[in-house]
């Protein structure tokens, strides 16, 4: 990460980039991390958060370990609104310093938090993305003054991450793809940057999702 952050502000485009760690599970950690980069990169100002951290399981519902059932929440769901409120109380302090503008607070979630995949048994990973697109719509209301909250919601992309999956899987995933194929990870950037301009301005509490439409039939 500290590589890539080296290379992009390198690249003669005049940003600033630098790569921070935390624990997205530890409340403390987050805040810092969040205070560190809008204090270090943007100067002393937020404008946009991505929480994207996430894991993912397979692991039938009524074998589930309760440790690994606690962990994935508290990765996918506690981890996603410890970074919203972290941005939530500097987008609000700018609003009481007289900033002009909303900051974007922008979740990544899943086709997986508005249907059940399968064959996988992902039942803790569904409850979690869902849980987030429930909450996106929760903070865009509370947080209306100071902050839009939306989601985005891929389908399957792509990724080191699906490749490891059973090839008899892939094959039925991509039967269920109206779109006939994987997304790419770059045709998911469109929909970020999206959501984090003023080009989105009016919209809040939404949920884009990429999904080439697996998720219509």
């Amino acid at each position: 990460a500290d590589a890539t952050a080296a290379a992009l502000s390198k690249s003669g485009n005049g940003v600033l980039v630098k790569a921070y760690k935390c624990n997205v599970k530890v409340r403390s950690e987050v805040e810092a991390v969040i205070e560190a980069a809008t204090k270090e990169v943007g100067g002393g100002k937020l404008d946009i958060v991505v929480a994207n951290a996430g894991i993912a399981d397979h692991i039938p519902a009524i074998e589930y370990p309760e440790d690994r059932f606690r962990e994935m929440l508290d990765v996918n769901f506690h981890g996603a609104f410890w970074t919203a409120q972290a941005a939530a109380k500097v987008f609000e302090r700018q609003l009481k310093a007289g900033s002009d503008g909303r900051g974007s607070i922008i979740f990544t979630a899943s086709v997986s938090a508005i249907l059940v995949n399968v064959p996988q048994k992902q039942a803790a990973y569904n409850a979690s993305k869902a849980a987030v697109v429930h909450l996106a719509k929760s903070l865009s209301v509370e947080w209306v003054d100071f902050a839009r909250v939306n989601c985005v919601s891929p389908g399957f992309i792509a990724t080191d991450m699906l490749s490891v999956h059973p090839e008899e899987w892939r094959k039925q995933w991509f039967s269920m793809i109206p779109g006939g194929r994987l997304c790419e990870p770059a045709e998911l950037k469109g929909s970020y940057v999206y959501l984090a301009s003023n080009a989105s301005s009016y919209m809040t509490g939404a949920n884009l999702v990429i999904d080439g439409g697996y998720t219509l039939p």
